[in-house]
Protein backbone atom coordinates (compact mmCIF):
# COMPACT_ATOMS: atom_id res chain seq x y z
CA UNK A 1 0.00 0.00 0.00
CA UNK A 2 1.25 3.34 -0.83
CA UNK A 3 0.01 6.63 1.40
CA UNK A 4 -0.58 10.10 0.57
CA UNK A 5 0.96 11.52 3.21
CA UNK A 6 -0.68 14.97 3.72
CA UNK A 7 1.42 15.85 6.80
CA UNK A 8 4.40 15.87 5.38
CA UNK A 9 3.54 17.96 2.78
CA UNK A 10 2.10 20.37 5.04
CA UNK A 11 5.70 20.30 7.16
CA UNK A 12 7.09 22.20 3.78
CA UNK A 13 4.19 24.44 3.48
CA UNK A 14 4.69 25.32 6.97
CA UNK A 15 7.99 26.32 6.62
CA UNK A 16 7.67 28.49 3.68
CA UNK A 17 5.16 30.12 5.14
CA UNK A 18 6.88 30.73 8.29
CA UNK A 19 9.47 32.60 6.12
CA UNK A 20 7.12 34.63 5.06
CA UNK A 21 5.59 35.47 8.46
CA UNK A 22 8.53 36.43 10.01
CA UNK A 23 9.42 38.93 6.96
CA UNK A 24 5.91 40.46 7.48
CA UNK A 25 6.35 40.99 10.91
CA UNK A 26 10.16 42.39 10.20
CA UNK A 27 7.33 45.33 8.46
CA UNK A 28 5.05 45.59 11.62
CA UNK A 29 2.50 43.56 10.32
CA UNK A 30 1.31 40.62 12.27
CA UNK A 31 -1.13 38.42 10.51
CA UNK A 32 -3.80 36.90 12.69
CA UNK A 33 -6.48 34.80 12.01
CA UNK A 34 -10.15 34.61 13.98
CA UNK A 35 -11.73 31.11 14.40
CA UNK A 36 -15.75 31.27 15.35
CA UNK A 37 -16.93 27.75 16.94
CA UNK A 38 -20.58 27.40 18.21
CA UNK A 39 -21.35 25.34 21.00
CA UNK A 40 -19.44 22.23 21.81
CA UNK A 41 -18.90 19.44 18.95
CA UNK A 42 -15.97 16.54 19.39
CA UNK A 43 -14.31 17.11 15.67
CA UNK A 44 -14.65 20.70 15.87
CA UNK A 45 -12.40 20.90 19.21
CA UNK A 46 -9.30 18.74 17.43
CA UNK A 47 -9.65 20.99 14.48
CA UNK A 48 -9.49 23.67 16.57
CA UNK A 49 -6.54 23.26 18.59
CA UNK A 50 -4.72 21.74 15.15
CA UNK A 51 -5.11 25.14 13.35
CA UNK A 52 -3.87 26.77 17.01
CA UNK A 53 -0.50 24.66 16.96
CA UNK A 54 0.10 25.67 13.46
CA UNK A 55 -1.01 29.14 13.81
CA UNK A 56 1.61 29.47 16.26
CA UNK A 57 4.18 27.46 14.53
CA UNK A 58 4.01 29.86 11.29
CA UNK A 59 4.04 32.65 13.35
CA UNK A 60 0.20 33.96 12.81
CA UNK A 61 -1.89 35.05 16.04
CA UNK A 62 -5.36 32.89 15.54
CA UNK A 63 -7.71 33.70 18.05
CA UNK A 64 -10.82 31.90 18.71
CA UNK A 65 -14.10 33.12 19.79
CA UNK A 66 -16.79 30.20 21.15
CA UNK A 67 -20.62 31.57 20.21
CA UNK A 68 -23.82 29.77 21.20
CA UNK A 69 -26.18 30.39 18.12
CA UNK A 70 -26.02 31.82 14.49
CA UNK A 71 -27.26 35.21 16.25
CA UNK A 72 -24.29 35.18 18.48
CA UNK A 73 -21.80 33.79 15.01
CA UNK A 74 -23.56 37.09 13.37
CA UNK A 75 -22.32 39.78 15.43
CA UNK A 76 -19.23 38.82 15.83
CA UNK A 77 -18.69 38.34 12.09
CA UNK A 78 -19.32 42.04 11.89
CA UNK A 79 -17.65 42.92 14.09
CA UNK A 80 -14.48 41.41 13.19
CA UNK A 81 -14.90 42.49 9.45
CA UNK A 82 -14.54 46.03 10.78
CA UNK A 83 -11.20 45.24 12.82
CA UNK A 84 -8.24 46.22 10.48
CA UNK A 85 -5.94 44.07 13.03
CA UNK A 86 -7.77 40.83 11.62
CA UNK A 87 -6.86 39.14 7.98
CA UNK A 88 -9.09 36.09 7.97
CA UNK A 89 -12.33 34.78 9.68
CA UNK A 90 -13.86 31.63 9.52
CA UNK A 91 -16.46 29.61 10.91
CA UNK A 92 -15.69 26.07 12.40
CA UNK A 93 -18.50 23.98 10.84
CA UNK A 94 -21.07 22.37 11.46
CA UNK A 95 -23.12 25.41 13.38
CA UNK A 96 -25.65 24.08 16.19
CA UNK A 97 -28.09 24.60 13.75
CA UNK A 98 -26.93 24.09 10.08
CA UNK A 99 -29.64 25.71 8.26
CA UNK A 100 -27.79 28.80 9.12
CA UNK A 101 -24.72 28.28 7.69
CA UNK A 102 -24.94 29.96 4.27
CA UNK A 103 -26.49 33.17 6.20
CA UNK A 104 -23.56 33.15 8.77
CA UNK A 105 -20.37 32.60 6.20
CA UNK A 106 -21.60 34.81 3.50
CA UNK A 107 -21.57 37.58 6.17
CA UNK A 108 -17.89 37.05 6.13
CA UNK A 109 -15.89 39.90 4.43
CA UNK A 110 -14.87 37.99 1.17
CA UNK A 111 -11.53 39.80 1.76
CA UNK A 112 -11.55 38.00 5.17
CA UNK A 113 -13.02 34.44 3.87
CA UNK A 114 -9.73 32.43 4.07
CA UNK A 115 -12.23 29.38 3.88
CA UNK A 116 -13.69 30.08 1.03
CA UNK A 117 -17.17 28.93 1.62
CA UNK A 118 -18.78 32.03 1.16
CA UNK A 119 -20.75 32.97 -2.48
CA UNK A 120 -18.32 35.71 -2.92
CA UNK A 121 -14.89 34.86 -1.35
CA UNK A 122 -11.95 35.80 -2.33
CA UNK A 123 -10.17 32.67 -1.75
CA UNK A 124 -10.44 28.91 -3.14
CA UNK A 125 -11.73 26.48 -0.34
CA UNK A 126 -9.33 25.75 2.28
CA UNK A 127 -9.88 21.79 2.18
CA UNK A 128 -10.68 21.38 -1.76
CA UNK A 129 -7.04 23.70 -2.12
CA UNK A 130 -5.55 20.51 -0.09
CA UNK A 131 -7.02 17.82 -2.60
CA UNK A 132 -5.56 19.32 -5.22
CA UNK A 133 -2.65 19.84 -3.61
CA UNK A 134 -2.15 16.47 -2.31
CA UNK A 135 -2.87 14.80 -5.45
CA UNK A 136 -0.28 17.07 -7.44
CA UNK A 137 2.04 16.57 -4.67
CA UNK A 138 2.26 12.87 -4.81
CA UNK A 139 2.08 13.18 -9.06
CA UNK A 140 -1.43 12.22 -9.30
CA UNK A 141 -2.44 12.20 -13.03
CA UNK A 142 -6.05 13.39 -13.79
CA UNK A 143 -5.91 13.46 -17.37
CA UNK A 144 -7.93 10.76 -18.81
CA UNK A 145 -8.60 9.12 -15.47
CA UNK A 146 -11.98 8.68 -14.16
CA UNK A 147 -12.28 10.89 -11.01
CA UNK A 148 -15.49 9.78 -8.75
CA UNK A 149 -16.33 12.36 -5.37
CA UNK A 150 -18.77 10.91 -2.67
CA UNK A 151 -20.38 14.32 -1.36
CA UNK A 152 -21.88 17.26 -2.12
CA UNK A 153 -21.45 18.94 0.90
CA UNK A 154 -20.30 23.27 1.18
CA UNK A 155 -17.14 22.38 3.22
CA UNK A 156 -15.19 19.99 0.46
CA UNK A 157 -17.41 18.29 -1.95
CA UNK A 158 -19.38 21.03 -3.53
CA UNK A 159 -16.19 23.64 -3.58
CA UNK A 160 -14.08 20.69 -5.19
CA UNK A 161 -16.62 19.71 -8.06
CA UNK A 162 -16.19 23.24 -9.08
CA UNK A 163 -12.27 23.45 -8.92
CA UNK A 164 -11.97 20.09 -10.67
CA UNK A 165 -14.67 21.02 -13.60
CA UNK A 166 -12.49 24.46 -13.88
CA UNK A 167 -9.48 22.11 -14.80
CA UNK A 168 -11.18 20.58 -17.36
CA UNK A 169 -11.49 17.53 -15.48
CA UNK A 170 -15.47 15.46 -15.16
CA UNK A 171 -15.76 14.05 -12.24
CA UNK A 172 -18.65 11.39 -11.40
CA UNK A 173 -20.96 12.94 -7.98
CA UNK A 174 -22.29 10.42 -5.84
CA UNK A 175 -23.93 10.77 -2.29
CA UNK A 176 -24.56 7.94 -0.18
CA UNK A 177 -28.02 7.84 -1.32
CA UNK A 178 -27.04 7.39 -4.96
CA UNK A 179 -29.09 4.11 -6.70
CA UNK A 180 -25.74 3.12 -8.87
CA UNK A 181 -23.24 3.92 -5.54
CA UNK A 182 -21.31 0.56 -6.02
CA UNK A 183 -21.03 0.71 -9.58
CA UNK A 184 -19.48 3.69 -9.48
CA UNK A 185 -16.78 3.27 -6.85
CA UNK A 186 -15.74 0.46 -8.21
CA UNK A 187 -15.24 2.25 -11.61
CA UNK A 188 -13.06 4.98 -9.67
CA UNK A 189 -9.47 5.38 -10.68
CA UNK A 190 -9.46 8.07 -8.37
CA UNK A 191 -12.11 8.85 -5.15
CA UNK A 192 -12.50 11.54 -3.30
CA UNK A 193 -15.02 10.87 -0.66
CA UNK A 194 -16.14 13.64 1.82
CA UNK A 195 -19.64 12.61 3.39
CA UNK A 196 -19.31 11.94 6.67
CA UNK A 197 -20.33 8.64 7.19
CA UNK A 198 -17.92 6.32 9.11
CA UNK A 199 -17.17 2.82 7.02
CA UNK A 200 -19.03 3.87 4.28
CA UNK A 201 -16.54 2.77 1.32
CA UNK A 202 -15.73 -0.72 1.37
CA UNK A 203 -12.39 -2.59 0.54
CA UNK A 204 -14.35 -4.61 -2.03
CA UNK A 205 -15.56 -1.47 -3.92
CA UNK A 206 -11.93 -0.04 -4.80
CA UNK A 207 -10.71 -1.12 -8.12
CA UNK A 208 -7.12 -2.09 -8.06
CA UNK A 209 -4.42 0.69 -8.30
CA UNK A 210 -6.72 3.07 -6.79
CA UNK A 211 -6.25 6.48 -5.37
CA UNK A 212 -8.54 6.96 -2.64
CA UNK A 213 -8.28 10.40 -0.63
CA UNK A 214 -10.49 10.17 2.60
CA UNK A 215 -11.95 13.79 3.53
CA UNK A 216 -14.93 12.84 5.39
CA UNK A 217 -14.65 13.46 9.02
CA UNK A 218 -17.43 12.31 12.00
CA UNK A 219 -17.40 11.49 15.35
CA UNK A 220 -18.18 8.05 16.02
CA UNK A 221 -17.75 6.13 20.06
CA UNK A 222 -15.56 9.58 21.11
CA UNK A 223 -13.46 9.22 17.53
CA UNK A 224 -13.11 11.02 14.38
CA UNK A 225 -13.80 8.65 11.66
CA UNK A 226 -13.30 8.60 7.87
CA UNK A 227 -15.40 7.29 5.55
CA UNK A 228 -13.08 4.55 4.43
CA UNK A 229 -14.01 1.14 6.29
CA UNK A 230 -11.25 -0.30 8.58
CA UNK A 231 -10.54 -3.32 5.79
CA UNK A 232 -9.70 -0.85 3.30
CA UNK A 233 -6.02 -0.52 4.99
CA UNK A 234 -5.72 -4.23 4.42
CA UNK A 235 -5.22 -3.72 0.53
CA UNK A 236 -1.94 -3.51 -0.59
CA UNK A 237 -2.80 -2.52 -4.64
CA UNK A 238 -4.18 0.80 -3.75
CA UNK A 239 -3.18 4.41 -2.80
CA UNK A 240 -4.89 5.96 0.18
CA UNK A 241 -4.75 8.49 2.64
CA UNK A 242 -3.64 7.13 6.12
CA UNK A 243 -6.40 7.49 8.93
CA UNK A 244 -4.13 10.02 10.63
CA UNK A 245 -2.22 12.85 9.22
CA UNK A 246 -3.94 12.24 5.70
CA UNK A 247 -5.32 15.13 4.12
CA UNK A 248 -6.05 17.28 7.51
CA UNK A 249 -2.75 19.02 7.89
CA UNK A 250 -2.51 20.07 4.46
CA UNK A 251 -5.89 21.48 4.47
CA UNK A 252 -4.82 23.21 7.45
CA UNK A 253 -1.88 24.59 5.59
CA UNK A 254 -4.32 25.19 2.44
CA UNK A 255 -6.20 27.49 5.31
CA UNK A 256 -2.80 29.64 6.32
CA UNK A 257 -1.39 30.22 2.95
CA UNK A 258 -4.71 32.40 2.46
CA UNK A 259 -4.57 34.14 5.21
CA UNK A 260 -1.30 35.14 4.46
CA UNK A 261 -2.42 35.90 0.65
CA UNK A 262 -4.85 37.84 3.00
CA UNK A 263 -2.52 39.93 4.40
CA UNK A 264 -0.39 40.59 0.82
CA UNK A 265 -3.55 41.79 -0.40
CA UNK A 266 -3.95 44.29 2.41
CA UNK A 267 -0.45 45.55 2.21
CA UNK A 268 -0.26 45.15 -1.62
CA UNK A 269 0.67 49.17 -3.17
Amino acid sequence: MKYLNGGELAEYVKERQAKEVRRLSGAKIQPKLVIISEGQNTVNDAYLKLKQKYGHDAGVEVELINTTNAIESKKAILKLNEDSNVHGIIVQLPLVDEKTTDDVVNLIEPAKDVDGLGKDADYDSATATAILWLLSGYNVELRGKKIVVVGQGKLVGAPLIKMLKSTGAEPDVLDENSQNFDEVVSNADVLITAAGHPGLIKASLLKTKAVVIDAGTASEGGQIRGDLADEVYDREDITVTPKRGGLGPLTVSALFDNVIRAVRAKVAP
